[in-house]
């Protein structure tokens, strides 16, 4: 990458995030027949809350106060694997998309980790609920993935979100919409979780920041909005176009990611959370998807 594509890389991957949160809230109070709240909330919220004070339980230990910082900084890393408007990503290497994968894994273990480390009974429940369904995301992205590795017959994010579906369309519309059900999943949205409850049967993301405040709760905020850049950045690369052009690309992935931003906000005006025991069906259901994806490309 030129050092200007990879100063715009940079500079959108860690400005643009809580954007799309904003975006989501407007879809969703235009649902409703309200103003709601103004486009840049969530940059005010992250800012109000960096400058308060925490709140920190004698109880815990570093892996309290380790956990949201473990959860940025995987989301920081995963964003610079993805190319995102150029040819290449920050860094390439054959099999980044495993570590892709799993830098998600490991911000995962160290949330679920902290909200152990309260010794509450009430985030250990939210825990165990986040561990459960990543156990069947996490099929569902790999399956996604190994549809583009067998299209581009590579293993690196860059050479596969590169690669041209010709003649493929039905293989490109199963794993899209795959890896959409995995984005709601991974980023607690509706149907899978709701990020504005705090209803105890129904939280599960939630429950395990309750005891996190000020930029510790700040922190958690804007990784949350950055899982949600990268895994849409993801789907906007397979989806949208490419157009020949370095800055043409930029701009279909500003406004895929708008798109998509949207899209959230329109499925959760139009959807309720679903029950608990009917989430895993859901992310079943994306892992035959992708894998129906692998059958088709490989007949």
């Amino acid at each position: 990458m030129s050092i200007l594509q990879s100063l715009v890389h940079v500079l959108l991957a860690c400005t643009m995030p809580p954007l799309l949160l904003g975006v989501i809230g407007k879809t969703k109070a235009a649902f409703a027949g309200r103003v709601g709240a103004p486009l840049l909330q969530p940059y005010y919220d992250i800012a109000k809350l960096m400058r308060k004070g925490s709140v920190v339980s004698r109880t815990t230990t570093w892996v309290f106060r380790a956990g949201p910082v473990v959860g940025v900084a995987t989301g920081l890393l995963a964003v610079a694997l993805v190319p995102l408007g150029g040819e290449q990503a920050l860094f390439s290497f054959p099999g980044d998309l495993v570590l892709f994968a799993y830098l998600f894994g490991l911000g995962r273990f160290f949330t679920v980790l902290a909200a152990l480390d309260t010794g509450s009974a009430f985030e250990g429940m939210g825990g165990a609920r986040e561990a459960t369904f990543s156990c069947f995301a996490e099929p569902a992205l790999f399956l996604g993935l190994l549809v583009l590795v067998k299209r581009s017959a590579s293993t690196s994010l860059s050479t596969m979100l590169g690669a041209h579906w010709h003649g493929e369309a039905a293989s490109l519309v199963l794993v899209v919409v795959s890896l959409f059900i995995v984005l709601l999943a991974e980023t607690c949205r509706i149907p899978f979780d709701d990020p504005n409850t705090h209803l105890e049967l129904t939280m599960i993301h939630e429950v395990m920041v309750l005891d996190h405040s000020g930029p510790a709760l700040g922190i958690i905020h804007y990784s949350a909005s950055l899982k949600l850049f990268v895994l849409g950045a993801l789907v906007v690369r397979i989806a949208a176009p490419r157009t020949g052009n370095v800055w043409g690309d930029w701009g279909v992935l500003v406004g895929g990611m708008l798109g998509l931003a949207l899209l959230v906000g329109a499925v959760e005006s139009m959807m309720a959370r679903l029950r608990l025991r009917q989430v895993p069906s859901l992310l079943v259901a994306a892992c035959l998807l992708s894998a129906f994806g692998i059958v088709l490309i490989a007949r």
